[in-house]
């Protein structure tokens, strides 16, 4: 059973970089062949794809928020970490992660994250 647990803060200010981790338990971050996804849904819109970190530590991001986004890796903890840089009120959601392979196929319960103006 493949679990994945995001954690941090859940009230960050405009401006300032938002920084959350998901952890995964019953699953290497390494495996070939999967990609380690952060998802998001503002109140009253739908879902909307980040990014990902691959299994080779690659990454590829949604180009309306590649400039402000990284996601990086810690496979020692089996973790990875979205940072969204200069956030406006605009980026409040509740913020996802997944594991991809052809399509998500685990995911975390998810973190609601607003930002204050």
């Amino acid at each position: 059973q493949v679990q994945l647990q995001e954690s941090g803060p859940g009230l960050v200010k405009s401006s300032q970089t938002l920084s959350l981790t998901c952890t995964v338990a019953g699953a290497s971050i390494t495996t070939n062949d999967y990609y380690w996804s952060w998802i998001r849904q503002p109140p009253g819109k739908e879902l909307e794809w980040i990014g990902y970190i691959g299994y080779s530590g690659s990454s590829n991001y949604s180009p309306s928020l590649k400039s402000r986004t990284s996601i990086s890796r810690d496979t020692s903890k089996n973790q990875f970490t979205l940072q969204l840089s200069s956030v406006t009120p605009e980026d409040t959601a509740m913020y996802y992660c997944a594991r991809i392979a052809s399509a998500p196929d685990y995911w975390g319960q998810g973190t609601q994250v607003t930002v204050s103006s």
